[in-house]
């Protein structure tokens, strides 16, 4: 039925009809059409011509127009029919009305903050203010079963076997087919057992066999860095948006402080209830 429905409030926008006549003094109030005693204007079609996908806003205005005007036309006069509005449809009346109106303020004040070189140093300044690098390793490791692979493995490396080949061959890990290379990582980023190993390790040392929940471990430690501070050029793009970010956060909580707020008690509502369209026509 949906499809139907569609077709036939969206029809107009497949259809080409003649350039509309523009008066010189064409405003936003100026009336297109009058259904049932109700005005369609021109604001009301700049409004539904911005709210088109992309794709039909490529299309030639004048058939844009003439479909807009004939489906706005057709969504009055089929609204028309029924007086009384459901519940459904005055919740939903409702909840646009808020985002509309939310929106056009938040955009109203997005435009007007402003990041200066300051905020951006400032931000600076606080994130790298008790800066401590963390060691970086790159690590490569061969994953098997049994610690007797891993020793088996252990001795065919030190009789002289390329490590990448046998990861290749003998790996079980999803890092096998690339010769078992995992990057770069920081603290953190493995498992500890593993991480714990690669510290205590030398460039190009191989590892004893580690034991972590995915199975047996030989690793090879490729290399390790100790990165410096990025300079305020190199952060500065990100910084910009987390000043901005903030701005705005600050500007929505002072607005929203400034309402009284009571929440009730909504600990007893299952969450599953959202899911239930039933409950948008109590």
């Amino acid at each position: 039925m949906s499809k139907y429905k569609n077709m036939l409030l969206g029809a107009a926008m497949c259809l080409t009809f003649g350039a509309p006549v523009m008066a010189q003094d064409v405003t936003g109030q100026t009336v297109v059409a009058t259904v049932g005693g109700t005005d369609i204007t021109v604001g009301h079609m700049v409004a539904m011509t911005l709210s088109l996908p992309e794709e039909q806003r490529s299309l030639p205005m004048d058939v844009i127009f003439e479909g807009l005007l004939e489906r706005l036309i057709q969504q009055e006069a089929v609204s028309q029919s029924q007086t009384d509005l459901t519940r459904r449809t005055e919740l939903q009346l409702e909840n646009e009305q808020r985002s509309l109106v939310a929106s056009e303020i938040v955009n109203a004040m997005a435009e007007k903050i402003t990041v200066t070189d300051g905020d951006v140093q400032a931000a600076y300044d606080i994130r790298f203010a008790d800066f401590m690098p963390q060691t970086e390793y790159n690590a490569s490791h061969i994953l098997v079963e049994t610690e007797e692979e891993a020793k088996a493995i252990i001795a065919e490396l030190e009789a002289g076997a390329d490590f990448a080949d046998t990861a290749k061959e003998k790996s079980t890990g999803p890092s096998g087919p690339s010769g078992g290379e995992l990057g770069w990582f920081g603290p953190g980023r493995m498992v500890p057992d593993f991480e714990a190993a690669v510290v205590e390790m030398e460039k190009d040392g191989i590892s004893a066999p580690v034991q972590t929940q995915f199975g047996w471990h030989v690793i090879k430690l490729n290399d390790s860095r100790q990165p410096g501070v990025p300079t305020l050029e190199e952060m500065k793009s990100t910084l910009e948006q987390e000043a901005w970010r903030n701005m705005m956060t600050a500007e929505i909580d002072a607005l929203v402080g400034q309402v009284e707020i009571v929440r009730a008690d909504v600990s007893g509502i299952n969450p599953e209830v959202l899911t239930d369209p039933a409950m948008m026509d109590d």
